[in-house]
């Protein structure tokens, strides 16, 4: 053994801060990202917000052509050409001390948006919705309780889930009650009876069949067919579900025609009777990419409402060239880490267009003819197009929406596996789908198709696909098989 010297090569990538900072941002989703944003800023005196311009503007003739192609209502991000956008080159960073520097606008990477007449000085006073809880007391109020009794309603309607069910026992609601009530369980079932007549009609019931019998009662005694709709509540509920209409006339010694009557005036009736009040607020997705048509060809342009105006502070930039000492190095450092941020949202802005347009070209059947056109695509395709690794289209692709002429989709809806063809082509996954639900929709419904005869009907369209497939398929669509769907119709 004696000391020697060895030369060895090997490559190793290593994250740096500032990478890892890049793929994170790419990842998030719009709110991800706008919330990642602030709690940066937050620390960093260097970035701010831009605000919105509110100086007026006048839109060109071709950016309003761009937005009646896209289907665009006024305010809308206006698109320009995947083609003829330019992304720019980075930002001539001034050296030194920061002066002269100006904030970066991401609206510019394939999009511009016109203020136009805007009121947004005036913020939006609605008034807030009323819950369930508010309308039945509101008629509480009105209906001559007495103290007693309204106490106990007021327990009562406390109580109530969002569907108006009554779920809690009635040991729980006795408990809930002041002592010197002296309440009993009656009591307490008494006045559930009394709230069940408020509207809507059925709220406050122990089950769906206690719901549909006191919507049934509301009927004058002499509806057609009233009596036979609450006998097959009280006892042939389960029946009803499965629509079995045969076995219920014979159990029930009624006519098919009369006992089909009825049911459908049980399914006339609600059985959500709270759901018609629920006040929880739509969420509605911003689309981060549009794409629209122009002459033959698609084009995309990036939504400038969901990317960040983030910029560099002038006034904490000009004190950089005054500060002294520890001061001084720390500003520069933060001057530094607010450059890398905002190069990796600029990065960001031109990766999630450049993958969306690699997209849009693959998929322009889909846009054009519908789902049944769509194309098998993978991730690694369009990583290969884009000269990028598929984890990265994976990043790009998650939780990001394209608004199309379509409807609005996340960008992982356009992946979609194969199946042979005939003609040793492919089919999209997705397009078999819609295939299979076009042949549901126009089957007879007194003979539906079974799953064999579904796949049996793709192989005549030149589809290789098994019966276990479509029953896969199906599941996937919540499509009822063909027993199910015979005795829905």
């Amino acid at each position: 053994m004696k000391p020697g010297l060895q030369f060895r090569l090997h490559q190793q990538l290593t994250l740096t801060p500032q990478l890892q900072q890049a793929i994170r941002l790419l990842q998030l989703s719009q709110l991800e990202l706008e919330a990642e944003l602030r709690q940066i800023a937050e620390g960093n005196p260097l970035l701010e917000f831009e605000e919105e311009s509110t100086d007026d503007s006048v839109e060109s003739t071709e950016e309003e052509g761009f937005r009646a192609e896209a289907g665009l209502g006024a305010g809308t991000a206006t698109s320009t050409s995947s083609e003829e956008h330019d992304a720019g080159e980075p930002p001539d960073w001034a050296d030194g001390d920061g002066a002269g520097e100006q904030p970066m606008d991401f609206s510019s990477l394939g999009s511009s948006s016109g203020s136009g007449n805007r009121d947004d000085d005036f913020e939006p006073q609605n008034a807030a919705a009323e819950t369930m809880q508010e309308h039945l007391l509101w008629q509480l109020n009105l209906s001559g309780f007495a103290p007693r009794d309204r106490a106990i309603a007021t327990v009562i309607i406390d109580a109530l889930n969002p569907d108006g069910y009554v779920t809690e026992t009635p040991e729980a609601l006795l408990a809930a009650l002041p002592a010197d009530l002296h309440a009993t369980a009656e009591d307490v079932e008494a006045v559930r009876r009394r709230v069940q007549d408020f509207d809507p009609v059925g709220v406050a019931s122990r089950d769906l069949r206690d719901c549909l019998r006191v919507q049934l009662e509301q009927f004058d005694e002499g509806t057609d067919h009233r009596e036979l709709a609450l006998r097959i509540v009280d006892a042939e509920l389960e029946l009803l579900a499965r629509n079995d209409i045969g076995r219920l006339a014979r159990k029930l010694r009624a006519s098919e025609d009369d006992v089909a009557a009825a049911a459908a005036l049980i399914r006339s009736l609600d059985p959500r009777p709270g759901a018609a009040l629920d006040t929880t607020p739509v969420e509605y997705v911003a689309p981060d990419v549009y794409t629209f048509k122009e002459g033959a060809r698609w084009r995309v342009s990036l939504n400038p409402e969901c990317q960040p105006r983030l910029g560099l502070n002038q006034h904490y930039c000009n004190l950089i060239a005054k500060a002294r000492g520890e001061d001084a190095s720390w500003m520069r450092g933060q001057l530094q880490e607010a450059r890398w941020l905002i190069k990796s949202l600029e990065s960001r802005a031109e990766t999630l267009l450049k993958v969306t347009e690699a997209i849009v070209r693959r998929q322009s059947a889909f846009l054009d003819y519908g789902p049944e056109a769509m194309h098998p695509l993978v991730l690694r395709e369009v990583a290969e197009e884009v000269g990028m690794h598929e984890s990265t289209i994976s990043r790009v692709t998650t939780r990001k929406y394209i608004h199309t002429p379509r409807g609005t989709f996340e960008l992982k809806h356009f992946f979609s596996s194969g199946v042979s063809t005939e003609d040793g082509g492919s089919a999209s996954s997705t397009a078999i789908q819609a295939m299979l639900r076009k042949l549901v929709d126009a089957e007879d419904p007194r003979k539906p198709l079974s799953d064999q005869a579904l796949a049996e009907e793709l192989h005549r369209k030149g589809i290789q696909v098994a019966r276990r497939t479509v029953a896969k398929y199906r599941e996937a669509m919540r499509i009822p098989s063909s027993s199910e769907r015979q005795r829905a119709g």
